[in-house]
């Protein structure tokens, strides 16, 4: 069985239009949405990045039962883990107890307007160890003073917590963060459905359950020239893969490195068009490799109006039919 989730993706619409996209995903039948937290978009094509937390703020209070994730924030250069702890607490509260803090250890694309040099991956998975130790504490309640490598917390205390403490998701990429972060979280993050974490996850928690939340996007369109055009405008940075995309500083470079994809190479790895089993093809890797969750990311800012309904009649039906449906 597998959850379906859809993308709150801030890198193609403006804050307004993504409270309005998550009521859309709600009344169409998703039970959870992710919302990237990013400092800019990919490409100077996608044209947004609001601040998410407020977005999310604002989704807790326009939702009534859709279930939220950060997909994902860094709480190592833009934020301080204390502060992280403390925003989505808040948000827990706000949402009743709806939200899922989901954390990785970032993207140069982001992270740089704050941090200056950009670290190598062992030092950045150092500080999210960290992060995760001081988040994890503040979520227990009382005082909490920290001093570690590389931060530093003097008694601090999170005065609103949820009856429920925050859920906490790390984004794992292969056996070294697996290693560092399946004993500390209560979720898996991945974004590709690589068929060696999940039983290397679970491996590291001694078999204790807990999610596994995989990422698909797709261009939803009658038309399908039309959809891989637009998969081809706005995601062919896709193709970059986490390993690169994780150290390219800016819209220019991520142009740059994405300037010899081709829309057949976009619509190659992206479902484009109108057919439901190929987006259920798709999904496929993720439940065949252990995902329990896999949030559709919808390309095009301007294409979810017309992608819900068929969400609602067609696309979420047949991957029920596929797969069953898990409760979110």
């Amino acid at each position: 069985m597998v959850s379906i989730g859809y993308t709150l993706m801030g890198e193609q619409a403006g804050p307004r239009e993504l409270v309005r996209h998550a009521q859309a995903a709600e009344r169409a039948g998703f039970g959870w949405a992710v919302a990237s937290d990013h400092y800019s978009p990919w490409l100077e094509t996608q044209g947004h990045s609001p601040y998410t937390w407020t977005v999310l703020g604002a989704v807790s209070q326009a939702t009534d039962a859709l279930g939220l994730m950060t997909y994902v924030t860094c709480p190592t250069f833009r934020y301080h883990p204390a502060v992280v702890a403390q925003k989505a607490a808040t948000l827990a509260v706000l949402s009743g107890g709806r939200f899922t803090l989901g954390l990785g250890s970032g993207e140069n694309l982001n992270e740089h307007v704050a941090a200056g040099a950009w670290p190598p991956v062992n030092l950045r998975h150092e500080m999210l160890a960290e992060a995760v130790d001081i988040i994890t504490e503040l979520f227990g309640g009382g005082s909490v003073s920290y001093h570690g490598t590389h931060f530093d917390v003097d008694s601090a205390k999170l005065w609103d917590l949820p009856e429920n403490r925050v859920p906490i998701g790390v984004a794992v990429s292969g056996q070294q963060s697996i290693q560092t972060f399946a004993a500390l979280a209560d979720v898996m993050i991945a974004t590709e459905p690589d068929p060696g974490l999940v039983p290397a996850w679970d491996a590291a928690r001694s078999g204790a359950p807990s999610r596994k939340v995989g990422q698909l996007p797709i261009s939803w369109d009658a038309d399908v020239d039309a959809a891989r055009t637009r998969a081809h405008e706005q995601f062919r940075w896709f193709a970059g893969g986490w390993k690169v995309n994780a150290e390219l500083p800016g819209p220019t470079a991520f142009a740059a490195a994405s300037r010899f994809t081709r829309p057949e190479d976009v619509a190659r790895s992206i479902p484009c068009g109108d057919s439901v089993q190929a987006v259920v093809d798709a999904v496929r890797p993720f439940v065949e490799a252990g995902f329990t969750d896999v949030a559709l990311v919808q390309i095009g800012g301007d294409a979810q109006d017309s992608f819900f309904p068929a969400a609602e009649k067609e696309v979420l039906p047949a991957l029920a039919e596929a797969f069953g449906n898990r409760p979110a």
